[in-house]
């Protein structure tokens, strides 16, 4: 099953990353975000990936580039008069097949997806955002989806809280959480399973995924939500994306589930 990341948006509140990266090559613990998502899907045996390209999409193309061709170890034999031999002497990179497609510097998130439909072929696909983390177990969430036979399953999770959370004993602080999961509401975490289906619900370079394609597609009855209680976050500000690297400096990596 091909899993669609949406990697070509500016990330304007994060400006001071994203003027010289896009969003999803923001590191935490010196990885960008797209690996980390990629290695999530990747411990469920998904392997290809589609990833609509736009704002500095050379910078993406660029890194997997090197990324093929640096990670492992390799022996060089130079000798002179000879053509120099390269040697793989082991291979260490994910087994991934990755279409990098150019779909338009100002296309709006819905545009962006239409984009890859030749390359999402006739089948059941994935679909999420390059900025965000969860530890969503996709195993479940496709059984779901598959189970009530409807066009589209959204990953509903409970956000952050804004600011962090204390509890007392009197007087005391007995704990305090930096920006725990809140008990109230349900948000879009941005982990979908779609029907091919799903993309005649978008008209246009000019639409945003989560406004008029998903309205239609919840009163049509085609959308489905999967509860998801662990852990997610997404990473719109410096902030947010300082506590996540906090956490993977503490080894609090919820989201790394390759590591277990």
């Amino acid at each position: 099953m091909k899993v669609a990341l949406l990697a070509g948006g500016k990330g304007t509140r994060l400006a001071e990353e994203t003027s010289i990266r896009p969003k999803p090559m923001v590191e935490i613990g010196g990885r960008p975000l797209l690996w980390h998502i990629m290695m999530h899907y990747t411990q469920y045996g998904h392997h290809e990936f589609v990833i609509a390209l736009g704002y500095l999409g050379d910078y993406i193309k660029k890194y997997f580039a090197d990324y093929a061709t640096l990670t492992g170890n390799l022996t060089i034999e130079m000798e002179p008069g000879k053509p120099s031999v390269v040697t793989r002497q082991e291979e260490l990179h994910e087994p991934w097949m990755i279409d990098l497609v150019e779909t338009g510097m100002e296309t709006l998130t819905g545009g962006r997806i239409k984009r890859l439909k030749d390359y999402l072929g006739n089948e059941t696909f994935m679909l999420t955002w390059g900025d965000g983390l969860s530890n969503v177990d996709f195993d479940a969430l496709l059984t779901f989806h598959r189970a009530h036979g409807k066009l589209a399953t959204i990953t509903a999770v409970r956000p952050p809280a804004r600011y962090g959370h204390m509890k007392f004993n009197g007087d005391r602080v007995a704990s305090f959480e930096e920006k725990p999961q809140t008990a109230e509401g349900w948000i879009n975490g941005a982990f979908f399973v779609l029907e091919p289906a799903v993309l005649d619900y978008i008209d246009g370079d000019d639409v945003m995924f989560e406004h008029a394609p998903l309205q239609r597609l919840a009163a049509d009855g085609q959308l489905m939500a999967y509860k998801h209680t662990g852990f997610w976050a997404a990473v719109d500000t410096l902030r947010e994306k300082q506590v996540l690297q906090n956490m993977w400096e503490a080894g609090d990596r919820p989201w790394a589930t390759w590591e277990k």
